[in-house]
């Protein structure tokens, strides 16, 4: 799936050299390849958890979680007393989120929200250590903004799909981020090259490419 992003030895290699997968992570893998679900896999979940750690993560705010993959990995590298928001769309990915964090029995470290994430965020106060993007393409740098008030100096944003992903070409994202005109891109990589484009410019971040599954766009709040 991610061969064009990074080679597949490279891949393997990560997936042999992060953490370790339990049982639920196993589970989750094994449902993502049996319905040919997209996640953001090992390779990333282990460096979701690594900086979650990283950053002594206490709350961290999750646009778009589907069945609660990336969610848990955030999870792993968290403390017991911070807490994870996981926001869906789809009630039945979220249940399945919901039970596999009773499963691992940290259900109580998480909140399980449905519906648009952009409009749930409204009702939480700042400020978020990390924010995951990983809704609709189209609508990242809405979801960016709808956030950035509950920011801190140092908080991070992670944004998945940065390079690839079924509904993108990277291509026309690389041409229509270089400002030129591709009139058959896709709503999608307009979506991610808009987003792109404003964190690039974004005066109060500083934002680098991590190579690693389909592409995450990592920025950080400056002071």
């Amino acid at each position: 799936m991610t061969a064009d992003v990074v080679p597949s030895e490279v891949e393997q290699l990560a997936g042999l050299l992060g953490p370790e997968p339990d049982e639920v992570i196993e589970t989750m893998d094994h449902h993502a390849d049996e319905q040919g679900f997209p996640t953001v896999g090992p390779e990333v979940g282990a460096w979701l958890s690594v900086l979650a750690r990283t950053a002594d993560a206490d709350r961290i705010f999750e646009f778009g979680s589907g069945f609660g993959y990336s969610a848990y990995w955030f999870a792993r590298g968290m403390a017991e007393d911070s807490h994870v928001v996981l926001t869906e769309i789809d009630e039945d990915e979220l249940e399945q989120a919901r039970e596999y964090f009773e499963r691992a029995g940290i259900a109580d470290r998480a909140s399980f929200e449905h519906g648009d994430a952009i409009k749930i965020v409204e009702r939480y106060d700042g400020p978020f250590d990390i924010v995951l993007v990983d809704n609709e393409k189209q609508r990242y740098r809405e979801a960016l903004q709808a956030v950035e008030s509950k920011l801190r100096p140092g908080s991070l944003v992670l944004a998945d799909n940065a390079i690839t992903a079924g509904v993108i070409d990277r291509d026309d994202v690389i041409a229509l981020l270089a400002g030129e005109s591709v009139e058959t891109a896709t709503e999608a990589s307009r979506g991610i090259a808009e987003y792109l484009d404003y964190v690039r410019d974004h005066d109060r971040l500083d934002t680098a490419l991590l190579p690693a599954g389909e592409g995450v766009a990592v920025s950080v709040v400056r002071e």
